[in-house]
């Protein structure tokens, strides 16, 4: 499951236990829950923390439930109800008002991957944890929210290829030269988020106005926003005008 804590001005967002943190219908349904409540509780100057306790980030869909349908065409259409009801996840996080942090205590496969890049920011440890996208290795296609958000945070053409088409397992330092995350320099759960709370700190003390914050984010990712259904809209909070 998931718990959400609020220090000042910062929210934590952790995904709690010591599994591997599938993404479940009811893991899923708490996180939309916790971030519909951040939305609600934001003001100027909020900013999100997400992460996880254990070795791993998120391992992506709980495909042993889809699995457990009994049937090839059962699974199929678990599997889809899993990827659309994911779906608002992502679009819950690139509509948020505030910035966004994902701190990496470990893996982060497949869906979880996901997860991290619908972040502003992405911390991963130095010593513990990969990128990992399955789907080429277990017979998966991608869905095309996946893919648009992949093409949408990840610059280069050779990285998306190694990762989408090679299945390649991506370490922090490697991640960071390949400009998928922003820093590797953590050896513990710990300091990776305490390295969050650094950023964090240092980003509400610029007291953004969160809608603005939210439509130039949205502004950047026209493909992904596209995919999602998320309309822009211009926003006027300045007082210079």
């Amino acid at each position: 499951m998931c718990t959400l804590e609020k220090r000042g001005n910062l929210f934590f967002l952790t995904l709690t236990g010591d599994d591997d943190h599938r993404f479940s219908l009811t893991l899923i349904e708490s996180l939309i829950f916790a971030l519909s409540k951040v939305k609600s509780q934001a003001v100027h100057g909020s900013a999100l923390i997400t992460t996880a306790h254990g070795k791993f980030f998120s391992n992506g869909f709980d495909l042993a439930w889809a699995q457990s349908a009994g049937s090839s065409s059962g699974a199929i259409d678990r599997l889809h109800h899993l990827v659309a009801s994911f779906k608002p996840v992502v679009s819950a996080l690139l509509s948020l008002p505030m910035p966004t942090i994902a701190a990496l205590p470990g893996h982060a496969a497949a869906a979880g991957f996901l997860l991290a890049l619908s972040h502003d920011y992405v911390l991963m440890r130095r010593d513990r944890g990969v990128l990992y996208m399955s789907e080429v290795d277990i017979g998966l296609t991608l869905p095309d929210y996946f893919t648009a958000l992949m093409r949408s945070k990840i610059g280069s053409a050779s990285a998306r290829r190694d990762i989408l088409l090679a299945g390649r397992k991506v370490k922090g330092e490697e991640a960071v030269r390949m400009g998928i995350v922003d820093s590797a320099a953590h050896d513990s759960e710990e300091s990776v988020v305490e390295g969050a709370v650094r950023l964090g700190e240092q980003l509400v003390k610029r007291k953004w106005n969160g809608e603005v914050y939210a439509e130039i984010r949205k502004s950047l990712y026209p493909e992904i926003c596209g995919v999602l259904g998320l309309v822009p809209k211009t926003v006027v909070a300045s007082s210079k005008l």
